[in-house]
């Protein structure tokens, strides 16, 4: 199994009571740590969202998320870079191509495309992006995911599509990496993203319990062999709300501690909406045995990348080190 690990960037109320001056030396000293030759961690991410969850703050900062990939890519040089996941609606798809192309040369061809329909209607509104419905926002995605694969592929890019009119754009530098930058699709739907993703990914990333994951697979797998495409090829990733304690006692504390963080900044109900990720089936809470017993049956389910969200890595790295030091090694490749 192959790990990543999210950076705080504000997004989940995870940088909170840092002054925002500090944010990106924040950022980068956890990057720098992930970045190190015997972390064990494989890449980086970050959320592609312009409004904080649960509750859209006036106050708190989310940073942008292709302005710390390039950021990113200037300031490590081994740790591979995504986002989980790129929203196709938020940038005109081969103006997206170029810039993640710029960012793979920065990187030294280290860039990875995490791409999806979007979801996040308080914040597509106020940018000005209307709320089109989900049958429109996944027609969005495949034309955008097209675009890029023939930017990344040909050095040009044209579509005269539902949503995007694209003539013989061209996408110099192309990526360092042969074949264009990986895509990661984002998104479980069945009919249409699973389809999209066994015809253009290199990773697909879905969520759920362990059996949704198993039902999503084979969905894939159906999709894959229609198209000839071998299915093993696809690596299958999910993303984790993980928080890790030497024994029950010591999770508990962490929990509440992560608690009386946001819980100024949320309230009551969106303190509790917060806390339920960590609750939730796909949730990775528990002493290091614990949490490796649940990859170990997702790793048996066909699990090949696992991706972490820890939300109180900005203040304190013990948790980080302990997953560090006793997951990762009981799993990696």
């Amino acid at each position: 199994m192959r790990f990543g690990m999210f950076i705080p960037q504000g997004w989940r109320h995870d940088l909170v009571d840092i002054d925002p001056a500090e944010h990106w030396q924040t950022m980068h000293d956890l990057a720098a740590y992930a970045d190190a030759p015997d972390s064990g961690w494989e890449s980086i991410w970050v959320y592609d969202h312009f409004h904080t969850v649960p509750v859209p703050s006036e106050t708190e900062a989310t940073h942008e998320a292709w302005t710390l990939m390039a950021a990113f890519a200037a300031s490590t040089s081994r740790v591979r870079l995504g986002q989980m996941c790129t929203c196709v609606a938020y940038r005109n798809p081969a103006y997206l191509a170029k810039v993640a192309a710029t960012v793979d040369l920065i990187s030294g061809g280290r860039t990875e495309m995490g791409i999806g329909a979007g979801w996040y209607e308080h914040e597509w509104l106020a940018y000005g992006y209307g709320f089109p419905d989900a049958p429109t926002r996944l027609r969005m995605l495949r034309e955008g995911v097209e675009v890029m694969h023939q930017a990344w592929t040909t050095g040009r890019a044209t579509l005269d599509g539902e949503f995007w009119q694209i003539t013989d754009a061209v996408v110099q530098p192309q990526p360092l990496q042969p074949g264009g930058i990986p895509m990661w699709i984002a998104g479980g739907g069945e009919k249409v993203t699973l389809k999209i993703a066994a015809k253009y990914a290199s990773y697909t990333n879905f969520n759920g319990g362990r059996e949704v994951f198993s039902e999503k697979s084979e969905i894939l797998r159906g999709h894959a062999e229609r198209l000839g495409r071998d299915f093993d090829s696809i690596t299958r990733s999910s993303n984790f709300n993980t928080v890790v304690g030497t024994d029950a006692a010591d999770v508990e504390r962490r929990l509440a501690e992560i608690e009386a963080r946001v819980a100024p900044y949320l309230g009551p109900a969106g303190t509790e909406r917060y806390l339920a990720a960590f609750h939730a089936a796909d949730a990775l809470v528990g002493t290091p045995r614990e949490i490796v017993a649940k990859l170990e049956e997702r790793r048996e389910r066909g699990l090949g990348y696992a991706i972490h969200y820890f939300p109180g890595i900005a203040y304190d790295r013990s948790g980080l080190d302990l997953f560090a030091s006793e997951v990762i090694p009981a799993l990696a490749d």
